[in-house]
C-alpha cells in the first residue's frame, strides 16, 4: 500500500514537474484596452497589449533611444524617400512569413478603421507610396518632407496582408481570431475589462522573453490593486495609488519602480460652439453664448487652479505642476517658464470683465481609473473653479465611455492625459485643427482651431531644419499657451510595485505595463 502511494506521488511530481517548472508573471493592471485591434484606439493603455502580440517597424525604448523590430534600419535617402530595410526573420505565429507587402497593406487600413476614437493616421499622413524594392528592401515615398518619420514609424503595428486581409474587423481580433502578430507573445484568452492571458513565443526572432505566461488582470480601483498585491494574488501592480507608497516602501516584501514621466494632465474646454452642452447660469437656466469661447474665461478657469498645492497635497511629489502643454522631457519646449500662476482674484476679476460676475454652472467631465487620483483630481479641480465663482459638478466616466462620448464632442470640459517625447506630437495630434484626411488632429475633440496655432505647426511639420522646427513648434506652443485652448494641469510621474522575490521592473517614462519590461528577481 505505501510502495503504490510513494508510485502515485512520484508520478504526480513528475507529471506536475513542467508546469512547476514555468514562470507565470501576473499583472495587476489599472485600465483594460477597449478592443483588441491594434489599429483601433491610439492610447497607451490599448498599446501596450498590442505590442506584445504585433510590432511596429521600429520602437521607442525606456530611454527614447530607437530600436528596430521589424525594420532592421530606417534612413532618409532625399527629403521625401526614406529606405526600409526589412527584417527577414520574423514570422507571424501560425508560421507566415513578415512580407514587404504586408507594410503597405497596414498602412492603408490605419485611417480606415471604423467607430476609432482616435486613430493613428498622423503616423502614416505624409506616405504616399510604399515601393516594395526586394525582400529585403521598402522604400517610403512621402509627399512632403516628414522630420517626425521615425517617431511615426514607431507607431502602427505591422499586420499580415495574408493573414488579416482584405479587410479586418475590429470584432475579429476582440474574439481572438485575428490575434496573430510577430512579437514575442502570443494571444491566448480574453474576458473583455476583466482578464488577457499571454503566452511565450518561442519562435520570436529575438532574445527568448523569461515568462512563459503573463497574465493581466485588469483592477481599476486602486485600493483592490494594492490589496491583490498584499495578497500575494499578482506579482506586480502599475499606477501605485498615491495613499499606498509610503505602505509598500516600507514592507520589504514588495520593491517601488518609480520614474519621471512623460505624461500631462490637461483640460480641454469647449471653445469653439456658441452653446454648450453642460453650461449654465447659477439657476441652472440655458446662457445665450458658451463662457467658453471667451479667451479671458479659459484663462480664469487656469488662474484658478493650484497646481503646486495639486501636486504636493493631492499626488504627495508624484506629481508637479504643469508650465505648458508639453511633457518637462519633450524636445522643443517653451523654455523658462515657471508654473502656470495661481491667482484667484484675477480669475474673479476676469470672470466679471467677460460678463459673468455672478459666474456660472459647469460640470467637467473625465476619468475614473485612466491615472493615479484621477477621480480625486476631479473633485479637486471643481472645489477650485467653486472659489472663483464657476459652481461645478463632476462626472468620472470609465475611460472608454468618456473617450467614445468626448468624440461625439458631448462635453464642455473634460480632463485627459498625453505622453509624448516632443512637444510637437501631442501639439499636432491634440491642438492643430481636426483633419482627417491630412491627420491633423485626431485627439481634437473638442474641435479647437486657431490659425496662429495651425500655421506654425504647418511648417513645422514639414521643416527638417531642427533649429527652424523648434522655432516654429515654440511659436505655435506659445500661441496655445496664450489662448488658453488647452489647460495643462499637472505632470504626472509613474511607479509600479512587485513582490521584491518575483519581478524587477523597468519603469517605463510613457508608463508603459508591459512584460517585457519585468524581469523574474535574483532568484525567483
Amino acid at each position: 500500500m505505501h510502495r503504490k502511494l510513494a508510485a502515485g506521488l512520484l508520478a504526480a511530481l513528475i507529471a506536475a514537474a513542467p508546469a512547476a517548472a514555468q514562470r507565470l508573471l501576473t499583472i495587476g493592471a489599472q485600465t483594460p484596452p477597449s478592443a483588441l485591434d491594434p489599429h483601433y484606439h491610439n492610447t497607451q493603455n490599448n498599446n501596450q497589449i498590442a505590442r506584445m502580440v504585433f510590432e511596429p517597424l521600429i520602437e521607442l525604448d525606456t530611454r527614447a533611444e530607437f530600436q528596430p523590430r521589424l525594420a532592421r534600419s530606417l534612413r532618409m535617402l532625399d527629403d521625401l524617400t526614406w529606405e526600409v530595410k526589412l527584417n527577414t526573420d520574423a514570422r507571424f505565429h501560425d508560421g507566415t512569413p513578415f512580407a514587404a507587402e504586408d507594410i503597405a497593406f497596414t498602412f492603408a487600413r490605419v485611417p480606415t478603421v471604423p467607430n476609432s476614437p482616435a486613430l493613428f493616421t498622423p503616423a502614416v499622413r505624409s506616405i504616399a507610396a510604399v515601393e516594395v524594392v526586394d525582400r529585403e528592401t521598402v522604400l517610403l515615398r512621402t509627399r512632403e518632407p516628414n522630420p517626425l518619420m521615425r517617431f511615426d514609424m514607431a507607431g502602427p503595428v505591422i499586420l499580415s496582408q495574408r493573414i488579416h486581409g482584405p479587410n479586418p474587423q475590429t470584432a475579429e481580433f476582440n474574439s481572438g481570431k485575428l490575434m496573430v502578430g510577430t512579437g514575442p507573445y502570443r494571444f491566448v484568452d480574453w474576458r473583455m475589462g476583466e482578464r488577457l492571458e499571454l503566452a511565450r513565443n518561442e519562435a520570436w526572432y529575438g532574445p527568448a522573453e523569461p515568462w512563459d505566461r503573463v497574465v493581466y488582470r485588469f483592477i481599476p480601483q486602486p485600493g483592490a490593486r494594492t490589496a491583490a498585491l498584499l495578497a500575494g494574488e499578482v506579482d506586480l501592480i502599475d499606477y501605485v495609488p498615491i495613499q499606498d507608497i509610503p505602505r509598500l516602501e516600507q514592507d520589504r516584501r514588495f520593491a517601488l519602480f518609480r520614474i519621471d514621466s512623460i505624461t500631462f494632465v490637461y483640460l480641454a474646454p469647449d471653445a469653439m460652439r456658441e452653446t454648450s452642452p453642460f453650461v449654465t447660469d447659477r439657476q441652472g437656466r440655458p446662457l445665450p453664448a458658451n463662457p467658453l469661447a471667451d479667451r479671458r474665461v479659459r484663462e480664469a478657469i487656469s488662474l484658478a487652479i493650484p497646481r503646486q498645492q495639486i501636486a504636493e497635497r493631492l499626488y504627495s511629489g508624484m506629481a508637479s505642476p504643469a508650465d505648458q502643454f508639453a511633457a518637462p522631457a519633450a524636445e522643443h519646449r517653451l523654455e523658462g517658464l515657471g508654473p502656470l500662476p495661481f491667482d484667484p482674484a484675477r480669475a474673479r476679476a476676469l470672470l466679471a470683465e467677460a460678463g459673468y460676475p455672478q459666474g456660472f454652472r459647469l460640470t467637467i467631465h473625465g476619468p475614473n481609473g485612466f491615472f493615479p487620483s484621477d477621480d480625486n483630481l476631479l473633485q479637486a479641480l471643481a472645489q477650485a473653479l467653486a472659489r472663483v465663482g464657476i459652481e461645478t459638478q463632476v462626472q468620472a466616466l470609465p475611460p472608454a465611455n468618456l473617450f467614445t462620448r468626448a468624440t461625439n464632442r458631448d462635453f464642455s470640459i473634460f480632463m485627459t492625459y498625453f505622453s509624448s517625447y516632443l512637444t510637437l506630437n501631442p501639439l499636432r495630434q491634440v491642438a492643430m485643427t481636426r483633419n482627417p484626411e491630412l491627420g491633423h488632429g485626431p485627439f481634437n475633440r473638442q474641435r479647437y482651431s486657431n490659425p496662429a496655432v495651425d500655421g506654425p505647426l504647418a511648417q513645422a511639420l514639414t521643416s527638417m531644419d531642427e533649429a527652424r522646427r523648434r522655432a516654429l513648434t515654440q511659436e505655435a506652443a506659445r500661441a496655445l499657451l496664450d489662448d488658453k485652448g488647452l489647460i495643462p494641469v499637472i505632470n504626472l510621474k509613474n511607479a509600479w510595485a512587485g513582490r521584491r522575490d518575483r519581478v524587477v521592473y523597468e519603469p517605463s517614462p510613457p508608463n508603459l505595463t508591459e512584460p517585457r519590461l519585468a524581469r523574474p528577481a535574483p532568484g525567483g
